[in-house]
């Protein structure tokens, strides 16, 4: 039988952010602010160890399994509904736990804290995404200024194609987030933190060319493909833009290169050459794979014109440094702001 060991009332607005279980057993989870989180524990029976879980509201990108050390066998990231992201941490058998003791314990409005006990130390830590990591908006995210957009300079926009103020809508949806980190390439760069710091930049210049932004992320949080779909579904947007950095093996630096996706012919088509010709033009010698049709959930379930870019490998020789400069990621969301102003451009 489980039982309950704590239960927060706040809203629900995101998923799991991080979380990381120290050397001393001390679970920690980082959410977005005024997170609703219950904590179960069941007892175990003969060969199988004793369980505690967290449901967070928010359901996870994917599902997996990370082996423990010492009194931990296994903490597994689960699914187990449409809604809700479940963190399972499973004991070896014989692990003595007193339900009693165990509490989570709210730290600050997004940090969150469980002592598993005496019998739970001596363990290697484990842990996904930052526990430091600003928090800001999660997918809900409303259209500026209350984005989390950079401030400071813009580029010289006087090359950029114009449009009128206040006529066209656009969701820009940076890839993975939080505990997804997405690709990890060459000396650690992670592709969550170049397309979000893209994304934003496309943004801001967006914004300043009249256009009206919708992000799925301001943040580190994990956001699931459906809510990504649904913001951009429920919004009314004329584009939908999905930003990614590739990746293949860290033995494969010499594979580089740019691309766009699209799910069928038409605007989306025309929507991903507009982008990937942009892109091609400030990454000089990175290879050309083309504006190219896939099957990806983001851009096969929306329905405005939709296209996902791949900025570059972030495993790849040529491409990794230049990903990892902030003077590219700050040309090339010129490049990615310039490709959408042309489609809107030539398709009013």
């Amino acid at each position: 039988m489980a039982t309950v060991l704590w239960a927060l009332p706040a809203a629900a607005i995101s998923a799991l952010s991080a979380w990381r279980i120290s050397s001393d057993g001390v679970l920690e989870l980082r959410t977005p602010p005024a997170t609703r989180v219950e904590a179960f524990f069941e007892e175990g029976q003969g060969a199988i160890g004793p369980r505690i879980w967290l449901d967070l509201p928010g359901a996870p990108q994917r599902t997996r399994s990370i082996r423990g050390s010492g009194a931990i066998r296994e903490v597994r990231v689960g699914r187990p509904s449409d809604t809700t992201t479940r963190l399972v941490i499973e004991f070896r058998p014989g692990t003595r736990l007193d339900p009693r003791s165990i509490r989570l314990v709210g730290t600050q409005v997004d940090r969150w804290s469980m002592e598993f006990g005496p019998a739970v130390r001596g363990l290697t830590a484990i842990g996904e995404g930052s526990l430091e990591a600003p928090s800001t908006p999660s997918w809900r995210a409303v259209p500026p200024p209350s984005l989390g957009i950079p401030s400071g300079p813009i580029p010289n926009l006087a090359g950029l194609a114009d449009v009128p103020a206040g006529r066209y809508k656009v969701v820009l949806d940076p890839g993975h987030g939080g505990p997804d980190p997405g690709a990890v390439g060459i000396n650690g760069l992670r592709e969550t933190d170049v397309v979000l710091d893209v994304s934003l930049q496309v943004a801001q210049i967006l914004q300043a060319k009249g256009v009206q932004v919708l992000l799925t992320r301001t943040s580190e949080v994990d956001v699931d493909l459906p809510p990504r779909v649904a913001l951009a579904n429920n919004s009314g947007a004329d584009l939908f833009l999905s930003i990614h950095a590739n990746a293949l093996s860290l033995s494969r630096p010499d594979v580089n290169g740019i691309e766009t996706f699209y799910f069928q012919g038409g605007r989306s088509k025309a929507f991903a050459e507009a982008i990937q010709a942009q892109m091609l033009a400030v990454s000089p010698g990175s290879p050309d794979r083309g504006a190219r049709s896939g099957r990806f959930f983001v851009i096969r379930r929306t329905v405005m014109p939709a296209a996902l870019a791949e900025m570059g490998f972030v495993t790849g020789q040529l491409d990794s440094p230049r990903l990892a400069d902030p003077g590219f990621r700050r040309r090339m969301a010129v490049a990615i702001a310039g490709g959408i102003l042309n489609y809107l451009a030539a398709y009013p």
